[in-house]
């Protein structure tokens, strides 16, 4: 039996009752990462249900047209991402990284990435070729702490020399965000 976040059911334990038993504990286990089981009882007899959750892949948007957004969209779902090239894509929990600093269209993607409550937002580039779009996301009205949490530049600080090592780096960078890990990004 499946049960999804929203709560629709594919397959039967062979019992409604267990059935709705099961699936009213299927989001705590999702919620907390981790197995286990669980004893159903009915007049008709036990069953022993062992609950595992598996979480969706996190969607990554990769913006720009750069040899690094190439190599991140190669990469990124061999790492478990799921990989869009929109930012229409953003969900809450998404990452998104803008390879292009230069993207005239840069600071409306990142509004909309960012109203959408990403997990991780981050832009290639210093914060000198960047400053300007992440001011303007705040004459926009998006709260400091918002605009703050966007990282640029963007990846681990792995002395990365072009695109697939640039790519490497920023999708260590992720990788680290993903599993609750300091990580090591650049400054």
């Amino acid at each position: 039996m499946l049960v999804d976040r929203s709560g629709a059911v594919a397959g039967t334990l062979g019992c409604s009752e267990f059935d709705a038993a099961a699936k009213a504990d299927a989001a705590g286990f999702l919620d907390s990462g981790r197995p286990g089981l669980r004893t159903y009882l009915h007049e008709l007899g036990t069953i022993e249900v062992y609950l595992e959750p598996y979480p969706a892949a996190p969607t990554l948007i990769v913006l720009g047209a750069t040899p690094v957004a190439a190599e991140l969209i190669e990469l990124a779902g061999r790492l478990g991402f799921h990989v869009a090239t929109s930012p229409a894509a953003a969900e809450p929990g998404a990452y998104a990284v803008h390879t292009d600093h230069d993207d005239p269209r840069l600071a409306d993607d990142l509004e909309q990435i960012l109203h959408a409550q990403p997990r991780f937002v981050g832009v290639m580039g210093s914060r000198r070729h960047t400053g300007h779009h992440l001011d303007e996301l705040r004459r926009r009205g998006l709260p400091e702490q918002t605009v703050a949490a966007i990282q640029t530049p963007v990846g681990l600080d792995l002395g990365a020399n072009g695109a697939p090592e640039i790519a490497l780096s920023i999708l260590a960078g992720l990788v680290a965000v993903r599993n609750g890990a300091g990580g090591g990004w650049k400054a």
